[in-house]
């Protein structure tokens, strides 16, 4: 009641100011032009949220009209570009929240990853309309929050119909706080469901002799180079493509090449082969992982956090990495258990070149491993998107 109370207090203001002003934003987020109607509505934060639910959201499109909000203008931009209804999300406030379920008439709710609100939670309850939340993240710093707001935390979640964590921490942590047991769906990490729609190159003697250095960082070609240099002393025809993250420092690099008196070619310039590519373009990088049986992940050597290995694990690529993968923790620890990857630094990364390229038979064993973990913890999400179309029920 508090909660309510203040929130149609700031409403007052959040209007005025909109009406007074006309901007379109706050319009958008008061809900003062029209809203159509839709089947389902999906809401992500932002641009990360949404590329993460999109094999969700475009499968769920197919037979349902679905309405896409976000709390972004790149979000909400980035859906309307896929060829969805896409809007700035109401505001949790009683009126604006109001107007979007008069107009859309939702079937079904869906967040992704973990917004929280009690109004909307208390709201979409009272017109019947089923929640669920897909990706599910609760970190232990925000569970510790929410364990101070019982009264807040705890109606939300007792309200979901059905969750699907991320992971299982963040599932458990879910159901300290309250959520029931019978909403939980089996766990689908979403952000890998993309890469797991990867269908991996079949292997090949070429993908055997070509190494990837994928989205290298200031200070990692020149180890990569030597390594290399030594690599192919004993492997004649070992081959490289050095993908830098960075393409402006295309001619950095370059100067790199030539120091040592490495013929190469640059996918700048046109360049499609060669002994060593220089590959300072973008979006370029799937091309890259097929082509390679062998992948070191940037970002690791260097103190970058590295990179993610669910590209090289969705091409099949065996994987090389640094100390450095604070980014991909659970991952990489995952990675390097199942055998699928390996850690590396500056003096042993030449040594691991010379093993996996002298044996092509490991190097594969290695990238199958890598794809299995991929698609283990990927998940299936034909059951997640059944049961959803399930609670949306037939097409308005």
């Amino acid at each position: 009641m508090i909660y309510r109370a203040t929130a149609s207090v700031l409403e007052q203001g959040f209007r005025l100011r909109a009406m007074l002003g006309g901007q379109g934003a706050p319009r958008e987020r008061l809900v003062l032009d029209p809203v159509g109607p839709a089947d389902l509505w999906f809401h992500g934060a932002s641009v990360g949220e949404l590329t993460s639910a999109r094999p969700i959201i475009a499968a769920l499109a197919q037979t349902h009209r679905v309405l896409v909000t976000a709390n972004s203008l790149t979000g909400r931009d980035m859906a309307a570009g896929w060829g969805l209804p896409a809007r700035l999300a109401p505001l949790d406030l009683p009126g604006a929240l109001g107007r979007f379920l008069d107009q859309a008439r939702p079937r079904l709710q869906v967040t992704v990853e973990g917004e929280f609100w009690p109004l909307r939670s208390r709201m979409l309850a009272d017109r019947g309309i089923p929640q669920a939340v897909i990706g599910a993240r609760m970190s232990a710093r925000s569970a510790l929050r929410w364990r101070r707001l019982p009264r807040l935390i705890g109606p939300v979640l007792q309200r979901l119909t059905v969750l699907s964590a991320q992971d299982a921490d963040s599932e458990a942590r879910l159901l300290a706080l309250g959520l029931p047991g019978r909403a939980v769906l089996p766990r689908l990490d979403l952000k890998l469901l993309a890469p797991a729609g990867i269908a991996p190159p079949p292997p090949s003697a070429s993908r055997d002799r070509t190494v990837l250095a994928a989205s290298t960082h200031e200070g990692e070609e020149a180890v990569v180079l030597d390594a290399w240099m030594q690599a192919r002393r004993n492997h004649p025809g070992l081959r490289l493509i050095l993908a830098i993250r960075h393409p402006r420092r295309g001619d950095e690099v370059a100067g790199l090449l030539t120091q040592r008196g490495i013929a190469f070619e640059r996918r700048s310039a046109g360049g499609t082969g060669g002994d060593v590519l220089l590959a300072d373009t973008l979006g370029e990088m799937d091309r890259w992982y097929a082509a390679a049986g062998l992948c070191l992940v940037g970002g690791s050597l260097a103190q970058r956090g590295g990179h993610t290995p669910w590209e090289p694990a969705a091409h099949a690529s065996a994987i090389l990495h640094g100390p450095h993968v604070g980014n991909f923790t659970q991952g990489y620890a995952a990675l390097d258990a199942a055998g699928a990857a390996r850690q590396v630094d500056a003096a042993s990364l030449a040594d691991q070149l010379i093993r996996l390229a002298g044996d092509p038979s490991s190097a594969r064993h290695m990238g199958q491993a890598a794809r299995r973990v991929l698609d283990d913890r990927a998940g299936d999400p034909a059951a997640l998107i059944g049961r959803l179309r399930e609670l949306a029920g037939g097409r308005g």
